[in-house]
C-alpha cells in the first residue's frame, strides 16, 4: 500500500505582526477606524482637561467650539487661552507626532523586512537630531524645521551611498549602513554640543534630545499635521506594494513591482516624515517601534488596515505619555521620550516573548 504525504505550502508572515488572529475573527476596518478616532478624540478632550488649572471636558469643547465659530457659550476669557494657546497646541502635536513614528515605524519594517526597524535604523532621527542642534546652539531656533529635514535627508543619502558602495543595495547592508551613520551623527550631535552649547542651553539641548513637546505651538501641529497628512495618504495608498515586499524582492518584482524605485521613494517619504516629527518634538523612542507589532496582532499584515489603525494608535499612546510626562512630577516636567521608553520596553518584552517561532525569530 502506498500511502501521500501533503506537504503545506508554508504561511507568508510579516515582521510587524508576529501573531495575528485568523482573517474571519478579526474586527471589520470601519469598525477598527470608528474605535480609534473616538479614542482619539476622547483622549484629546480628556489631556486637556489635565493640569494645574481645573477644567471641565464640557469647558474644553466649548473653547474649541467657539474658536471654530460654532453657535456655543464662550468660556472664562482665561479658561479659553490655557486650552488654545498652551494645552491644545501640546495635545495635538503629540498626537500627529505619535502617528507619524507609528506610520515612519511600520513602512520601514516592511521595506526593510526588519522587524526591529523604527524610524531610527537608516539614521534618520540621528541626522535630524544633528541639523535641529546645529541651529538649537547658534540660536536660530526658526530654522530648526529645516534644518532636521536637510539633517535626516543627508541621513538617507549617505545610508544609500555607504550601502551601495558594492554595487548591490540589500536590506541588510541597508541596515548596518544606518546603524553606521546614525552613530556618526550622533557623535556630531556630542562634538557640536561640546563644543559651544553654554550656560543653560546644555538643558535645553538635552531635553530635547530625550523627546520634548513643551514648546509646542499651533505651528508645531501645522508641521507635523501636514507631514502625517500627506506621507500618510501617501503610504496608505502604496499599501498593495508594501504587502508585497513582505514576500522579498523577487516575489515583489514578480508582481510588477520596480523594487528598488518603491523602496527608495518611500524610504525618502519616511527621512520627511521623521525629519517633521523631530523638528517638532525631538527624538522619541520606542513608538516607532512598538506600535505596528501591538497593532498587526489585531488588523493582519496588510498594509490597508495596518497604517490608519497604527497611526491612530500611536497619536493616542504619545498624548498619554506626554500627559504623564507633563503632570506625575509637577511642577517638574519629564521628557516625553523617558515615559516612551520606561513604557515601550516592557510592553517590547511582553510582544517579543510572544513572537517567539514567528517571524520575529
Amino acid at each position: 500500500m502506498t500511502g501521500t504525504t501533503t506537504t503545506a505550502t508554508p504561511r507568508a508572515t510579516h515582521p510587524t505582526a508576529p501573531a495575528t488572529p485568523p482573517a474571519s475573527r478579526r474586527a471589520p476596518l470601519p469598525l477598527l477606524l470608528a474605535v480609534g478616532v473616538a479614542a482619539l478624540v476622547a483622549t484629546v478632550l480628556v489631556a486637556v482637561t489635565i493640569g494645574p488649572a481645573d477644567l471641565s471636558v464640557g469647558e474644553v469643547a466649548r473653547s474649541i467650539g467657539t474658536h471654530l465659530g460654532l453657535p456655543v457659550t464662550p468660556v472664562d476669557p482665561r479658561f479659553d487661552a490655557i486650552v488654545w494657546e498652551l494645552r491644545l497646541p501640546r495635545v495635538l502635536t503629540g498626537a500627529a507626532v505619535g502617528a507619524g513614528l507609528a506610520l515612519a515605524g511600520a513602512v520601514m519594517q516592511s521595506l526593510t523586512r526588519n522587524p526591529l526597524a523604527d524610524p531610527y535604523l537608516l539614521g534618520l532621527s540621528s541626522g535630524a537630531s544633528l541639523g535641529a542642534v546645529a541651529v538649537l546652539v547658534v540660536g536660530v531656533a526658526v530654522l530648526l524645521p529645516v534644518a532636521a529635514f536637510v539633517g535626516a535627508m543627508a541621513a538617507l543619502v549617505a545610508t544609500l551611498a555607504l550601502a551601495r558602495s558594492q554595487g548591490t543595495l540589500a536590506p541588510g547592508r541597508a541596515v548596518l549602513a544606518g546603524l553606521a551613520v546614525s552613530q556618526l551623527a550622533a557623535a556630531g550631535t556630542s562634538f557640536v554640543i561640546f563644543w559651544t552649547a553654554t550656560g543653560d542651553s546644555y538643558r535645553e539641548i538635552l531635553s530635547w534630545l530625550l523627546g520634548s513637546l513643551a514648546g509646542a505651538t499651533w505651528t508645531s501641529v501645522a508641521i507635523a499635521g501636514v507631514a502625517v497628512l500627506v506621507v500618510g495618504t501617501v503610504v496608505v495608498l502604496a499599501g498593495q506594494r508594501l504587502d508585497a515586499f513582505a514576500f522579498g524582492d523577487t516575489s515583489a518584482a514578480a508582481l510588477g513591482i520596480d523594487v528598488d524605485r518603491t523602496r527608495w521613494t518611500l524610504m525618502t517619504l519616511v527621512a520627511l516624515l521623521t525629519g517633521a516629527m523631530v523638528a517638532v518634538s525631538g527624538a522619541i523612542g520606542f513608538v516607532g517601534l512598538v506600535l505596528p507589532h501591538a497593532v498587526g496582532a489585531l488588523t493582519g499584515p496588510a498594509h490597508r488596515r495596518l497604517l490608519p489603525v497604527a497611526a491612530l494608535a500611536g497619536a493616542v499612546l504619545l498624548v498619554w505619555a506626554d500627559t504623564l510626562a507633563r503632570t506625575v512630577f509637577d511642577p517638574r516636567e519629564l521628557p516625553v521620550g523617558i515615559v516612551t521608553a520606561l513604557v515601550g520596553v516592557p510592553v517590547f518584552a511582553v510582544l517579543l516573548r510572544r513572537g517567539r517561532g514567528s517571524a520575529w525569530t
